[in-house]
């Protein structure tokens, strides 16, 4: 016995597909009586669909649908592929400025020498001029937690150090068997006003 062959629901029409994956719906798929034209091509104003569709056609360009809230929505006649390619390209710009800051671990001990803290010191420099910040922690080994001064007075010389160009979030603090001091980037956000 022969089956009739099946037909194929909603999500498998490639039309229906195709409208799920854009971001904006463009021509064909702007399913409304009348849409408004903006854009440097156009003369501003109310058209019917098919007058822009018509308009878009002329110029060989799509009709994109740029704000569907609108009423009525608002269209522009515009390259699509295009347009999506420069969006792209902004994101990834404004991507690239907006570096996230990250956090440096420094670690001394409270026996830290001077050539060593030095080091440790230009690292931190380092690391604050390109905007991160710098987490610096006095680790305690065995009995060594009896001298948390020593610890204290590392963190505090080490900030003092890096006056220049950071500045510590608060004063050194003590979590199990580790003293720590968090740095931050000197004034980069703000700048003086000039009068």
């Amino acid at each position: 016995m022969a089956f009739p062959p099946r037909q194929p629901r909603g999500n498998f029409n490639p039309r229906f597909r195709k409208e799920q994956q854009q971001e904006h719906r463009t021509n064909n798929m702007i399913r409304v009586p009348q849409v408004r034209l903006v854009g440097d091509n156009v003369e501003v104003g109310v058209y019917s669909i098919q007058e822009a569709m018509k308009m878009a056609q002329e110029q060989q360009l799509d009709l994109v649908e740029i704000s569907p809230q609108a009423d009525p929505p608002v269209c522009k006649i515009i390259d699509y592929n295009k347009f999506l390619y420069e969006k792209k390209k902004k994101e990834k710009e404004m991507k690239s400025k907006s570096k996230t800051a990250e956090v440096k671990e420094i670690r001394f001990t409270p026996g830290t020498d001077d050539h060593d803290f030095d080091f440790k010191a230009r690292h931190a420099e380092s690391f604050l001029k390109e905007g991160n910040k710098v987490k610096a922690y006095v680790q305690f080994k065995g009995r060594a937690i009896m001298f948390k001064e020593r610890g204290e007075l590392v963190l505090l010389k080490f900030a003092e150090r890096l006056a220049e160009v950071g500045q510590p979030e608060g004063l050194p603090k003590l979590e199990g068997k580790r003293m720590l001091m968090i740095i931050s980037p000197k004034g980069k956000s703000k700048k003086p006003k000039e009068a």
